[in-house]
């Protein structure tokens, strides 16, 4: 099965129906590009949603099955990542091996990659051409701009994709945020000017807060939610979030030296990404981080601590702190732990755990569910934030991706609202027909997942 000419063809095998491991391929006139090589965590090999029974064994690591395109690796031209999320990029030293295809991505997307790749023994081996934020770039038969959108991670990238059929705005994760913390505000002109250039035939979108009204919380609301919070404290403060949010980690220091503490990052993944940050030119010059070998020796009301494990994972930083087995750091009866993210759905269990081991050592706890003031801010587009978009765009159709069924038939449903008549609801392995007649043929491909081993 082969695109042709006269096809432009879209096929997730990841990603859609689903919140994750994205793997999404584009094809026209016998070529292939692929977009995003990400993981998911702690996931079944099949998905509740295809299973008539509770699937009772879970896999630390799972990613799409790449089978169909490596069957097909000859004629894959490409590989662009979006962005540097695990649900986006986890997966691709694992994978390239087997696609033996030129990686593509933006500066700090890159670094992140370089770093996995060479985990693997693959740097050097694996092409990876760096792409300038907001350039262009021709991938075999397909003329690709990226272009910077706002999210939780620097250089979040859309990616608008021509062919001589028509043009495709692969939206990648994204919400509208004008004072996001870190990097470009959201850029309207920009993205007003995809309809205007030439006519938009189809935007390929996120759908994860389809369900949400209204519009998301800006990052710098968080900083100020944040700041109210961890100025009260008498004793630590210890704020469990996503490493790969960096503006949330800046915005953390910023607190630090407005409130008289320290800042202090605990956990390999938070080492990382900040060290990346740090080459790629998004770390401030005068933030400085304490040694966390040192954090044990400083007044407690001089202390800020930044950890992994906002999720319950009980190997983290933040499960150590809560099982009182960090090696570095006992906490006290004054010291707080603020939950800086959301309850991503199936961590419910985990996250109780720890916030429960906390709350035996009378350590206080605060989560964003129950939290008077803003201490999260989502990375992903409410309805408002949907609405607006197709009020700019008005494409010939809408698929809806990243996202449960749920999340995919709302995101349907206000494309739909916005006047726009062609929406395909789908999952992966469906074969989505851009050209020559728009249409979807459901189950063609197979679309299953695969167990990654991490020594």
């Amino acid at each position: 099965m082969q695109p042709g000419r006269k096809d432009l063809w879209f096929v997730p095998l990841g990603g859609t129906g689903e919140i994750g491991m994205n793997l999404n391929l584009y094809g026209h006139d016998d070529q292939w590009l692929m977009v995003d090589c990400g993981v998911s965590f702690d996931e079944p090999l099949v998905p509740e949603y295809q299973s008539e029974t509770a699937q009772t064994s879970h896999h630390p690591i799972v990613c799409a099955d790449p089978k169909f395109i490596v069957e097909r690796k000859d004629t894959l031209v490409g590989i662009c990542i979006t962005h540097a999320h695990e649900d986006h990029v986890g997966a691709i030293a694992d994978l390239w091996p087997r696609l033996q295809a030129p990686i593509y991505a933006t500066p700090f997307t890159a670094e992140i990659m370089r770093r996995k790749l060479a985990e693997r023994g693959l740097e050097g081996k694996a092409p990876v051409h760096i792409i300038p934020t907001d350039s262009d770039h021709t991938v075999g038969c397909f003329d690709i701009s990226w272009i910077t959108m706002t999210h939780s991670v620097p250089e979040p990238s859309g990616l608008i994709i021509r062919t001589p059929l028509g043009t495709v705005f692969h939206t990648a994760d994204w919400k509208i945020d004008m004072s996001p913390g870190l990097g470009k505000s959201f850029n309207i002109k920009k993205i007003k000017s995809i309809n205007e250039e030439s006519e938009l035939l189809a935007v390929v979108g996120d759908s994860t807060n389809a369900t949400k009204p209204g519009q998301s919380c800006s990052e710098s609301t968080c900083y100020h939610g944040l700041r109210e919070t961890i100025r009260h404290q008498q004793g630590r403060v210890i704020v469990g979030c996503f490493a790969s949010n960096i503006a949330r980690i800046i915005s953390l220091a910023k607190i630090a030296q407005e409130t008289g503490r320290y800042l202090c990052v605990l956990g390999r993944s938070m080492d990382t990404m900040v060290s990346a940050a740090r080459l790629t030119g998004y770390w401030p010059d005068d933030v400085e981080l304490v040694n966390p070998q040192h954090v044990g020796y400083l007044p407690a009301h001089e202390v800020l601590l930044v950890a992994t494990g906002s999720q319950g994972e009980p190997r983290a930083a933040l499960g150590r702190l809560a099982a009182d087995s960090h090696r570095l750091l006992t906490l006290d009866e004054q010291d707080v732990v603020i939950f800086s993210s959301i309850i991503i759905p199936g961590n419910e269990k985990a996250i109780e755990k720890i916030v429960s081991q906390f709350n035996a050592r009378k350590v206080k706890t605060i989560q964003v569910e129950t939290h008077n003031l803003p201490i999260h801010a989502s990375g992903h587009p409410n309805r408002d934030e949907l609405v607006q978009l197709y009020q700019w765009l008005q494409p010939e159709m809408v698929i809806p991706t990243h996202g449960e069924h749920r999340h995919m038939e709302a995101h349907a449903d206000i494309a739909k609202s916005q006047g726009i008549r062609k929406t395909f609801v789908g999952k992966n392995g469906d074969l989505f027909r851009l050209r020559p007649q728009p249409s979807i043929k459901r189950g063609v491909i197979h679309a299953g997942r695969i167990v990654l081993s991490r020594d």
